[in-house]
């Protein structure tokens, strides 16, 4: 009994895309972006494209929190710190925003993400200021006192009024 010349072919195919994916996983994403222009779904990596695609979904999301408990310790060292105040603390609390705001302009389904994630990234943010400032954690209050619409506005720094001028060098 003769084999059919492409008797094999699809799991050869399948394992060669498998291999790819755990050798050099930049070249697997290459030629599945590839493969996806050229509507040639007989050579997709069905199982691990998608997989990647819920894990890039994810990966905004992790980021997000992130970036959120550094911005709500960075608030909490400028409201319960003013006397050690830092531009570097400014700039954090920008470049937090930003990113954030980045990450939702590029992902609108995002929008309302921080504030669903806020009490979660607060305890840990109020956590780690207690551990960098050195002070009480009991110093800073138990649930946020910002709103993520406050924590993400670049108009808003906690406590009272101050000027450049009495920032520390950082």
């Amino acid at each position: 009994m003769s084999t059919h010349p492409l008797a094999g072919f699809a799991e050869r195919a399948q394992a060669e895309i498998d291999s790819l994916y755990e050798r050099d996983f930049f070249a697997w994403t290459q030629e599945q972006a590839r493969l996806l222009r050229e509507r040639q779904p007989e050579g997709i990596d069905w199982s691990n494209a998608a997989e990647e695609l819920d894990s890039l979904g994810r990966s905004n999301k992790t980021e997000i929190r992130s970036r959120l408990i550094v911005l709500l310790m960075h608030l909490l060292k400028w409201q319960f710190q003013p006397e050690k105040r830092k531009d570097g603390w400014l700039t954090t609390i920008g470049q937090q925003r930003i990113w954030i705001e980045g990450l939702i302009e590029a992902s609108p389904s995002l929008h309302a993400f921080p504030a669903e994630v806020l009490a979660w990234s607060y305890v840990r943010a109020r956590r780690t200021a207690a551990e960098e400032t050195r002070l009480p954690i009991d110093t800073f209050p138990a649930l946020s006192p910002y709103s993520a619409e406050q924590a993400l506005d670049v108009t808003f720094l906690p406590g009272g009024p101050w000027s450049p001028d009495v920032l520390l060098d950082d």
